[in-house]
């Protein structure tokens, strides 16, 4: 949307002169309550406009509203280098990086959802006790009263409370004889005549009452045994309610304890007795449990933490998966590994002649057995057949011996905590119900089924006047989880295990459940990971932020996404140096005509990506995955063949991740390494004809500052030889070694080659600031000295793919590693640009440039996992024609892909669902891209074929 002429400079956010990175001093405006989606290509400066300038500047302001404390480094935080930025609002950056390792972090409490369910469990839940079964409560006198009144009319009864009666041991414990007896006569007078004189006039003791009007009665009282002080005599009936609320009442203050005696008479059949009190206890097993409160269910709080584990859900024990390594075997044929040593085959006797009582099946596999029948082998019985866990609690008690420590030693892992199943909390907050259903099994429930939970539960009145509130919120959070296509997420998944798009989506879930109103939010692809059905479920959650009252920014390749936006802006023309010009900013319209604009272009169909005219076809090498089964897959087989490009699709949480990371992948490598891979399928075929299995995922290249693209693919080395064969070099010394960052020498000792040190900051994210010694440039001042082609080391780090190759096109040692970079689409990444800094896409990208620059790849087959992150539709012809030139080079390629323009580019796809979690798990379809397009079953086939039919 163009600035209208009647508009205000309030209502954009303006920027003048940016010139951050690769930006060419742009002047760009923001429209303040509306989505500005940011595209372009790879390294045209996307990011250096939305997260370094704006994002950069927004916190800067917000820390110089801080104490005194964090400001004091202000003036050492750079200030984005722009002439001017008006209208910016608190920015709020929501990236792709998954940085939780925290092992406590849950999808629930990441949104706050399980900060809710603590509240509605404490304020709403019933408790039910352990051993019994019953509901755990404390009688109210509102409750006592109504029960009583409900008997019939006329009943005789009396109001008692205990009378706890000194006892000799309560007095002088090491007094005895006479002596004794006087002192205990002394101490019963004087609790009598304390009861006296606060009112209480009668002794009530096996049907008789004692009146302290005449004391001769009192010495028929045996003290030694259970006496009661009468409070009331009353006979039911409407008008005594309220009289019968004040005695139980004084018998509550007075004991904690009320008792109604009724006498007995003809015809009453009413309790003899009832006994009521204030205490928070079964009724029938006198076991006091603790009163529901939110810390209760904190497993980060020591009251509520299951104290085995610590609140982490598993302890260092027997791993079931050490003790029953390949589950496909029978109990019969050995499927308890410890017990086919000799040493304990009578305890493999004792297992048959159990399972033949328990009816579980010996020569069925371990797998097919039920979870009863499992707990009942780990378990054991009583007095009899000791079970698993039986078993080595016994070898615990036999660990002085050497031998027995290093049989434990070959089972021991981290194994779910026994106590708590894995839980994290304690029995007694396990306790607690609401509708029937615990916290831990509701945090057990995907986001659908939770949502579907609590959108019908029923409550009694009074529990849903205090959790209507509650509920709410809990309501909104889910749905805002399950809009945001993480439906098929647990909510005791870790955060940890979440992939980049999952963690961005969460956090977007949580700011919006947070109702945060005129913030600036900043968001680096949220539609990485998602399918094409559910992008628009994406884009409805966005423009909820922006009807809020929030500025969304959003850098985007995806085309739904940048054709739903209020106003586009193109970043190019190219990458690095050639890109950093605003290219078009408008409306979608104005963008589908724009003629400079390279994003317009391929909207509008002027340039596309063609599908091929003739796909590779399979040639007799497969590899097949038979019965693979983890997580939600359901013994599935998978035929894949080899030497070709073979793309893995499907919904998210259909089980894409499962097949690929962990059953194919874990399992070739246990079985190269030796390991138990039967745990994840029944068997592979075909992979003879595999060399070598690599991984290129999205994870770092580098954990520290000093990695970089040059020194990953092995080009600083001869760069560094270049410097140390020049004339200066020569003079002072100098070898390879000393243009070496990473060993001292040359390197700026003060920041350890780093060009930057950390601050620490209290209660604020640590500060990096430039190190003042080298001023960021890494080494000594005699090292910056020596120049090649009038450049030193430093400002050759600084200099792009593109610039080097010109730069060092005399040096092909130089030219052959860095020209792949060029060909994968990242010729504009700093040959010095920290690893710390590149982005998941980046990382991947970079790791498919190393495998390119091997002479070859023959039977090596390469897995991908989302390799079109962060590309631009131009950046994936790039990346398509690095695929081919894997292929022809002799290896195989895996892709996991939700891209319409790679899956149609595929030479076979394999479509797993047909929903996500639960619902999936399944292979749907597979075939050519034509042949899945056709299936009617598959939510891929509906937009593959839409691709495939665009004019070419």
């Amino acid at each position: 949307m163009h600035q209208p002429s009647t508009s205000t400079e309030q209502d954009f956010i303006r920027v003048r002169g940016a010139r951050v990175h690769n930006l060419q001093n742009i002047d760009v405006d923001i429209p303040h309550n509306a989505i500005t989606v940011v595209t372009g290509v790879s390294g045209s400066g996307k990011s250096s406009l939305a997260f370094d300038t704006l994002y950069a500047e927004g916190q800067r302001r917000y820390i110089e509203s801080l104490s005194a404390y964090a400001r004091q480094f202000l003036e050492r935080i750079e200030k984005p280098d722009v002439d001017e930025i008006t209208g910016i609002a608190p920015a709020i950056a929501i990236r792709q990086k998954n940085s939780t390792r925290n092992p406590r972090s849950t999808v629930a409490t990441a949104t706050e959802i399980y900060d809710y369910l603590r509240l509605l469990f404490a304020r709403a839940g019933r408790t039910y006790c352990l051993r019994c079964g019953n509901e755990v409560r404390r009688d109210s006198v509102d409750e006592i009263a109504s029960r009583v009144m409900a008997m019939p009319a006329g009943l005789r009864f009396y109001v008692l409370f205990p009378f706890i009666v000194p006892s000799l041991a309560a007095t002088k414990p090491a007094l005895r004889g006479q002596k004794a007896q006087v002192v205990a006569s002394a101490a019963l007078r004087d609790a009598l005549v304390a009861l006296q004189r606060r009112g209480f006039n009668r002794i009530y003791q096996d049907g008789r009452v004692f009146e302290f009007a005449s004391p001769e009665t009192l010495l028929d009282v045996d003290f030694r045994r259970p006496a009661f002080v009468l409070v009331d005599r009353l006979v039911l009936d409407p008008e005594v309610r309220s009289r019968l609320m004040d005695s139980i009442e004084i018998c509550y203050r007075e004991a904690g304890e009320a008792i109604l005696e009724f006498p007995t008479t003809e015809g009453n059949a009413a309790p003899h007795r009832l006994t009521f009190n204030e205490r928070f206890e079964c009724k029938v097993c006198k076991i006091a449990y603790a009163e529901p409160e939110p810390r209760l269910f904190s497993f980060n709080s020591p009251t509520g933490a299951c104290p085995r584990c610590q609140g982490f859900g598993n302890t260092v024990d027997f791993d079931i998966d050490r003790v029953i390594p390949d589950k496909a075997k029978s109990l019969a044929d050995g499927a308890v590994q410890p017990w086919t040593k000799p040493r304990y085959r009578k305890i493999l006797d004792d297992l048959k002649r159990f399972a033949r009582d328990a009816g579980i099946p010996m020569n069925a596999p371990y797998r097919d057995l039920t979870t009863a029948q499992r707990a009942k082998i780990l378990t054991g019985e009583p007095n009899g057949f000791i079970g698993i866990q039986g078993f080595f609690k016994w070898l615990e008690r036999k660990k002085y011996k050497l031998h027995v420590r290093v049989f434990l030693s070959r089972y021991r892992g981290y194994a779910t905590c026994p106590d708590c199943g894995g839980t994290r909390l304690r029995p007694e907050a396990r306790a607690v119900r609401v509708a029937g259903k615990s916290i831990t099994e509701i945090c057990g429930m995907t986001v659908v089924q939770a949502r579907k939970f609590f959108e019908h539960v029923v409550l009694e009145p009074d529990e849903a006047v205090i959790a209507e509130k509650i509920l709410e919120e809990i309501r909104q959070r889910l749905r805002f989880l399950d809009e945001t296509g993480l439906d098929y997420l647990t909510l005791d998944r870790l955060t940890s295990t979440l992939s980049g798009g999952e963690a961005q989506r969460i956090q977007l879930a949580a700011s919006l459940g947070s109702q945060l109103v005129g913030a600036f939010y900043v968001l680096d692809e949220p539609s990485i990971g998602l399918h094409p059905r559910d992008t628009h479920r994406l884009l409805a959650i966005l423009k909820s932020l922006r009807d809020l009252g929030n500025t969304v920014l959003v850098v985007e390749h995806d085309v739904d996404a940048i054709l739903a936006a209020d106003h586009i802006m193109d970043i190019g023309p190219g990458a690095g140096e050639h890109g950093g010009r605003l290219m078009f900013a408008g409306t979608r319209d104005e963008l589908l005509a724009s003629p400079a604009s390279l994003t317009g272009r391929y909207l509008s169909g002027r340039l596309h990506i063609p599908v091929p005219t003739k796909r590779r076809k399979p040639h007799g090498k497969f590899l097949k995955i038979i019965g693979a089964h983890c997580n939600n897959l359901r013994g599935i087989n998978v035929t894949l063949p080899l030497g070709l490009m073979v793309a893995v699709t499907g919904v998210s949480g259909s089980g894409k991740s499962t097949l690929v990371h962990g059953v194919l992948y874990r399992a070739l490598s246990l079985k190269r390494t030796g390991g138990n891979w039967k745990e994840l399928c029944d068997r592979i075929e075909g992979d003879a004809a595999i060399t070598e299995v690599e991984m290129v995922d999205q994870s770092p290249i580098g954990r520290t500052p000093r990695s970089n693209p040059a020194t990953y693919l092995k080009a600083f080395d001869a760069i560094r030889e270049v410097f140390a064969s020049t004339v200066e070099a020569k003079k002072h010394g100098y070898t390879a070694g000393h243009f070496s960052f990473n060993i001292p020498g040359g390197r700026c000792e003060t920041c350890q080659g780093d060009g930057t040190v950390t601050v620490e900051m209290r209660f604020l994210a640590d500060v990096e600031l430039i190190c003042e010694e080298c001023r960021g440039t890494r080494y000594k001042s005699g090292v910056l000295e020596v120049r090649y082609r009038g450049k030193n080391i430093h400002e050759v780090l600084q200099l792009t793919a593109h610039e080097a190759l010109d730069f060092f096109a005399a040096v092909p040692k130089v030219t052959s590693r860095l020209k792949v970079l060029d060909e994968v689409g990242l010729g504009y990444l700093r040959l010095g640009q920290s690893a710390t800094t590149l982005s998941g896409g980046e990382a991947q990208r970079l790791k498919l440039a190393a495998h390119l620059t091997h002479q070859t790849n023959a039977g090596i087959l390469y897995i991908f996992d989302e390799p079109t992150t962060g590309l631009h539709f131009d950046d994936i012809q790039k990346l398509l024609a690095a695929f081919r030139k894997l292929i022809e080079g002799g290896a195989s390629v895996l892709i996991i892909e939700h891209n319409l323009d790679v899956i149609k580019s595929a030479d076979w796809v394999i479509d797993l669902g047909p929903e996500g979690g639960a619902e999936g798990g399944r292979v749907v379809a597979e075939g050519t891209p034509e042949q899945v397009a056709r299936h009617a079953d598959s939510h891929t086939a509906r937009f593959l074929s839409l691709a495939l039919a665009q004019p070419q």
